[in-house]
C-alpha cells in the first residue's frame, strides 16, 4: 500500500506528522465451520490490510478521517459519545473496550486507508480493529498483550458493530507471521505456527462477486445439527463434548439415531477437522500436492455435505480442476464470496485468463482476482 497517500492526507488535515501502523487481512487455507465444533482453523495474514497514521492531540476527542470513504468523524471517549458512522464505530469501539480494561486513553487525530477488498471475506473490519488496538496500546503504553488485543477487536464487533464473530480474524491479523499459517484452537486460543513456503506455487482468490440472499438462518441450523450429533455420540462416549472430539466410527454408531441431515453435517465437520490435522503435517513435510487434494476435499464436503456452496462457486471450483490447479475451494462461511486457489506457477496465467473468461460466459459476471502472499501481522512502520 502506498504510504504517501495516508501521510499526505494526515499532513493536510492536521498540519503535522504522526505514527504509521498497519494490520493485515487474512485468508483461511483450510478448516471451515470447525471453530464452533471444537476443532482448529488454519489462517494466515496477507499482504493487504489497513494503514493508519495516528497522533495524540492533547484533547478528549478523536478526529478520524477515512480516505476510502472520504468521510470525517469526531467523537469523545465516553460511552455516550458513539459516532453515527458505522466505520467510525470500529475505532470508537476499540477505544471503549480498551478503556473498560483500564487503559488511560486520550484523544488523537488519525487518517486511515485500506487495500483489503471489501466483501471478499478477507476481514477488513478485523484489520481495522487490530490496527487501532495495536497502535493505541503502544502509543498510550496500555500494557496489553497480543491475546488481549485480539479480544478487544472481537468485543468491538460484538458490542459496537452488531456482529457476533469468533476470534480467528483478529487473531490472524495480530499474530500473523510471514512464511507461516496459524493452527488456532478458537475455544482456547492455543496456537502453533505451521510453515507455509509454497515455492513454485501462488495463492490467489477468485471473487465470484455474488452473495446469495438467505431466507433463514443456515449457520444456526448447521450448528444445531452438529450439536445434535455430538449429543448422540456423547451417550456412548462421554468424553465427546463437540464434534472435534469425535471420529467417524463414533458417528457411524449413532447414524440411525439422528436425522440424515444431521448425519451429513456431522460427517463434514469431523472430516474437516481430520483434514486440517493432515494438512498441517503435509505442510511441515513440504507436500503441497497433498495440501491441494485436501483443499479440494474440503470444497466437496462444503458443497455436498454441509451444503453452503453456490452454483457460481462450484463452477469456479470446476474450472480450477480443469486448469490443473493444485487446490481450490470455497473460502469462508459460504453462500457466495471467493474461492481460494493454490496454483503452480506454470499454470497460473492460463488459469486466471480461463477462469475469468469462462465465468463471464456462464454467469455474465466479471470475477475479481486477488493474488495474496502470507505476511506479518500488526506492526508499526518506520
Amino acid at each position: 500500500m502506498d504510504q504517501s497517500v495516508v501521510r499526505n492526507k494526515f499532513k493536510n488535515e492536521f498540519g503535522t506528522e504522526g505514527y504509521l501502523y498497519f494490520s493485515p487481512g487474512r485468508v483461511n487455507l483450510i478448516g471451515e465451520h470447525t471453530d464452533y465444533n471444537g476443532g482448529c482453523v488454519l489462517p494466515g495474514a496477507i499482504d493487504k490490510g489497513m494503514l493508519a497514521e495516528i497522533k495524540p492531540n492533547g484533547k478528549n476527542t478523536v478526529s478520524a478521517y477515512s480516505i476510502d470513504l472520504d468521510d470525517h468523524a469526531e467523537f469523545g471517549l465516553e460511552e455516550a459519545d458513539a459516532p453515527t458512522q458505522s466505520w467510525a464505530r470500529y475505532i470508537f469501539g476499540v477505544c471503549r473496550e480498551m478503556i473498560k480494561r483500564g487503559a488511560k486513553l486520550e484523544g488523537f487525530d488519525t487518517v486511515f486507508s485500506g487495500d483489503v477488498p471489501l466483501g471478499a471475506g478477507l476481514s477488513s473490519s478485523a484489520a481495522l480493529e487490530s490496527t487501532y488496538a495495536f497502535a493505541l496500546n503502544e502509543i498510550f503504553n496500555c500494557g496489553f498483550d497480543k491475546k488481549e488485543l485480539v479480544l478487544i477487536g472481537q468485543k468491538t464487533e460484538h458490542n459496537y458493530c452488531g456482529v457476533n464473530c469468533g476470534i480467528m480474524d483478529q487473531f490472524a491479523s495480530v499474530f500473523g507471521k510471514e512464511g507461516h499459517l496459524i493452527r488456532l484452537d478458537c475455544s482456547t486460543m492455543d496456537y502453533e505456527y505451521v510453515p507455509f513456503n509454497p515455492q513454485g506455487y501462488k495463492v490467489v482468490l477468485i471473487d465470484s462477486v455474488c452473495k446469495h440472499e438467505l431466507v433463514d438462518s443456515p449457520y444456526n441450523k448447521r450448528r444445531q445439527s452438529c450439536e445434535n450429533a455430538a449429543a448422540a455420540i456423547a451417550k456412548n462416549h462421554p468424553e465427546v463434548k463437540l464434534l472435534g472430539d469425535a471420529n467417524i466410527a463414533m458417528l457411524e454408531e449413532v447414524k440411525d439415531q439422528i436425522s440424515e441431515e444431521d448425519y451429513k453435517r456431522a460427517t463434514y465437520a469431523i472430516q474437516e477437522n481430520e483434514r486440517l490435522i493432515a494438512t498441517c503435517e503435509a505442510l511441515k513435510a513440504g507436500d503441497y500436492e497433498t495440501v491441494g487434494k485436501n483443499i479440494y476435499e474440503t470444497h466437496k464436503g462444503m458443497s455436498e455435505l454441509y451444503e453452503v456452496s453456490t452454483p457460481e462457486i462450484d463452477y469456479l471450483n470446476e474450472v480450477a480442476k480443469e486448469c490443473g490447479v493444485t487446490g481450490s475451494r470455497i473460502m469462508g462461511g459460504g453462500f457466495g464470496g471467493c474461492t481460494i486457489n493454490l496454483v503452480a506457477d506454470d499454470k497460473y496465467d492460463a488459469f486466471i485468463a480461463t477462469v475469468v473468461e469462462k465465468y463471464k460466459g456462464k454467469f455474465g459476471l466479471d470475477a475479481k482476482v486477488y493474488p495474496v502472499k502470507i505476511s506479518n501481522g500488526s506492526r508499526r512502520l518506520a
